[in-house]
């Protein structure tokens, strides 16, 4: 029994500490009094959607699918645009889905590319690098047209832009 009891103490003392560390991060970040209702709420409804059967579904989803559209200079361009960095290499984009692409009209879908940095110069000349800098990975609505699956490059969003080393 005293075992149990201290078992229970141990994992009551660490929420508490956890909750503490929470409010004073908190408070620190924002400057402000923390809405310890609105906290709590939130993490609540966080660890109940994790245990939910809709929520087991997804994580037993398969493996993205691969999937090909048409419009890739048009996506590469935005790419640049949106992660600044100076190019993408159309070669090395990758577009998956979860969704199905048969049952509905547009698809979300993830575009993976490398990027390329700014040429360096030093001492007044240019070296052109051939390895790729960055990983940009992008979020983006698709829909097929004529028979093609096009990207929607207006709802394209970054969602990382990871450095290579």
């Amino acid at each position: 029994m005293g075992k149990i009891l201290r078992i229970l103490l141990v994992i009551v003392l660490f929420i508490i500490f956890f909750e503490v560390g929470l409010f004073s991060s908190y408070t620190i970040v924002t400057a402000e009094a923390p809405d310890v209702r609105g906290l709590i709420d939130m993490q609540v409804s966080k660890i109940s959607s994790v245990f939910s059967p809709q929520a087991v579904n997804e994580v037993l989803i398969k493996d993205p699918t691969p999937v090909n559209f048409t419009n890739h200079k048009d996506v590469a361009l935005k790419m640049e645009q949106l992660s600044n960095v100076d190019g993408v290499n159309v070669d090395s984009m990758n577009a998956s889905t979860y969704d199905d692409a048969k049952k509905s009209d547009s698809i979300n879908i993830t575009i993976e590319a490398l990027g390329y940095a700014a040429p360096n110069s030093t001492s007044g000349q240019i070296v052109i690098s051939q390895n790729p800098s960055y990983k940009v990975i992008v979020s983006s609505v698709a829909s097929y047209k004529n028979g093609e699956l096009v990207v929607d490059t207006d709802k394209m969003k970054v969602d990382s832009v990871l450095k290579l080393f």
